[in-house]
């Protein structure tokens, strides 16, 4: 099976080729835990988790390495822990916490590694020493600096030069920079923040290096793939590429890189200030389940921006729930053939569920099962959302006449009751469709009785 990626730094699809067909190497850039993941956060999971699953399919399962980091010492952590009074170590802990069990309800493997930053920081130091000793890096008051024009391919990745950064970007300016793009290593800390004994002081490390020492000392000075969302595309992956090609000149770094479009929501950017913005563990929490989810994160290509909306939710629901009960008690097959090329079309994964729909449609339960599960769909531990239990007598004679109500309002003209007892269905969990011939309904996941009656 032939593997084609679109390579980010050569702008051009190509034919994968692993340096080790016996152990192909991906790293993924993780999360900084000082909060719960939202859903813009989930996209690159979902994705590359599927990339991870594809590769594992195509080379062996135990012929991949999948690095993902966790970034645990961070500004905004020690900024946390000063509003709140808690440790460092307690809040990244939790959040970690809180990242594994929303990840694994969206039916994410776990990485082969999940390195935290702390556990390499000896790494790092030794890294920006080298960086220093071959004239990349400098030291000054404190801190230790990349001298970005000392690597003449900056700025490849993301295709501008460093003029032209400069003009169109905000730069920290800092007396000890010698250049405006020059970009922190290592930086000094007071008694309060955490820090670690260095040759330049004590310190924590800058952002970037973090992921340059991790990936070196897990996957090699070379390695297949390296992956993230299109926002880290720089500075974060432009600084990476300079200090591991820096540090170790004979080798390249990532051979591949793939980067994941933004998320909308609603056709909006999601953001606090609209009140469009949440988290994986909102949607869990209000009854969508994870493997909904993903279906609707998979039903986008990667590199496009995907907007989640409510009415994608209920589609990919529909459709799971029609998957599941033709796959129920099926023994999977092996994938379909087809579906695999698609999917291997640069992780064509709309293509691959339109493949998914063909052997529904065909009844071909166990090809449908085998092939929805390198997506990470149809799995048996994701399925208990799809079962949902019937109303009893009592439930439905209210919804029955909740629904009377809801005609006599409109009769009425009392659109204000109307509407929310059409608010009312939605949030208790009632899916309510009107026909021609009246309305029909049924029990969503996460039904609520309680709402229910609460709008007699």
């Amino acid at each position: 099976m032939t593997i084609r990626l679109h390579n980010t730094k050569t702008r051009t699809k190509e034919v994968f080729k692993p340096i080790d067909p016996s152990n192909v190497r991906m790293y993924v850039c993780g999360p900084t835990v000082y909060d719960r993941a939202h859903l813009g956060n989930a996209r690159p999971v979902v994705v590359f988790d599927t990339l991870f699953r594809l590769l594992r399919e195509v080379y062996g399962t135990g012929c991949v390495t999948y690095a993902r980091n966790f970034t645990d010492v961070d500004d905004k952590i020690n900024d946390r822990a000063a509003a709140t009074g808690r440790t460092i170590r307690d809040i990244t802990d939790e959040t970690i916490g809180w990242y594994h069990a929303d990840m694994d309800a969206l039916g994410a493997l776990r990485p082969t590694h999940e390195p935290r930053a702390t556990d390499f920081i000896g790494q790092m130091i030794d890294m920006i020493g080298t960086l220093i000793e071959r004239g990349h890096a400098y030291a000054a008051e404190g801190h230790v600096m990349f001298e970005v024009r000392s690597f003449a391919e900056y700025g490849a990745l993301s295709g501008r030069s460093v003029d032209d950064m400069i003009a169109g970007a905000r730069v920290e300016v800092a007396p000890f920079k010698r250049d405006p793009m020059d970009f922190v290593l290592w930086k000094p800390s007071d008694a309060v923040q955490p820090g670690w004994d260095s040759p330049w002081g004590r310190g924590r490390p800058g952002w970037h290096i973090e992921c340059s020492a991790m990936s070196y000392e897990l996957l090699g000075a070379a390695f297949d793939i390296h992956a993230g969302g299109i926002d880290l595309q720089f500075p974060h992956h432009e600084n990476e590429i300079a200090q591991s090609c820096c540090s170790h000149p004979e080798a390249g770094f990532a051979n591949i890189w793939l980067h994941n479009e933004m998320l909308m929501v609603e056709g909006r950017k999601m953001s606090k200030s609209l009140g469009n913005f949440f988290t994986v563990r909102d949607l869990l929490d209000k009854g969508v389940p994870g493997e909904v989810v993903r279906f609707v994160l998979l039903s986008t290509h990667y590199a496009r921006p995907m907007d989640w909306t409510a009415e994608k939710a209920e589609q990919a629901s529909a459709t799971l729930r029609k998957w599941r009960a033709l796959a129920e008690g099926v023994e999977p097959s092996a994938p379909d053939a087809t579906f695999l090329s698609v999917l291997s079309d640069d992780l064509n994964t709309a293509g691959a569920i339109a493949e998914l729909h063909r052997l529904a449609a065909a009844g071909d339960a166990a090809g449908l099962v085998a092939s929805a599960r390198i997506l990470g769909l149809l799995l048996p531990d994701l399925g208990d959302w799809a079962t949902v239990a019937g109303p009893d007598a009592e439930v439905s004679a209210l919804i029955e006449a909740l629904l009377e109500a809801r005609t006599e309002a409109r009769k009425a003209r009392d659109f204000a009751r109307a509407d929310a007892l059409r608010d009312g269905f939605a949030a208790a969990g009632v899916v309510v469709k009107d026909t021609a011939t009246g309305a029909e309904w049924s029990l969503a996941p996460g039904f609520d009785a309680e709402k229910l009656k609460a709008l007699v």
